[in-house]
């Protein structure tokens, strides 16, 4: 993988819709994943190693986004909040290698080829991660097995 220095790219902002402008080069049966940058920066890298992924990342995002291959996402600012039934806690909450940077949206026919275009991605040179998750398109259901079941009422469900 090779990093170029570019101009710095344009902040993207992410709406559900598709945009009738961008051209879709991808078959109908594409679907849609969601990919969340995780981690930190290599502490041995430079300003200007970093920056030159930062702006690799952005001419590649805007290519794939013009192949109707991305969607644009966004990136995520430091504070957060956790709400629950007891009650809003201040956040983080995640250690640096949990970390969520940023998220944005992969167009592929299947979890194994969004894999293989978040791989091309030149933020993981600087030490980033990517996980690939597929967006489940129907709504959520107790009488299906889904993130939020349990796992003991998931095995019991599969004997």
């Amino acid at each position: 993988m090779q990093l170029r220095r570019l101009a710095f790219g344009r902040i993207l902002r992410h709406d559900a819709r598709p945009n009738p402008e961008t051209p879709m080069t991808n078959p109908p049966s594409s679907k849609e994943f969601l990919l969340l940058s995780r981690g930190q920066w290599d502490a041995d890298k430079s300003p200007q190693e970093i920056q030159a992924a930062i702006d690799a990342f952005y001419a590649w995002h805007e290519t794939l986004v013009a192949r109707g291959q991305f969607r644009p996402g966004q990136r995520l600012a430091k504070a957060s909040r956790l709400v629950t039934r007891s009650g809003i806690l201040d956040g983080p909450f995640a250690e640096a290698k949990e970390v969520v940077g940023g998220y944005w949206f992969v167009l592929a026919g299947s979890l194994d080829e969004a894999a293989r275009i978040a791989a091309d991605n030149p933020c993981l040179a600087c030490g980033l991660a990517f996980e690939i998750r597929p967006i489940e398109p129907e709504k959520a259901s107790a009488y299906r097995e889904s993130n939020e079941t349990p796992r003991q009422a998931a095995a019991s469900r599969q004997l």
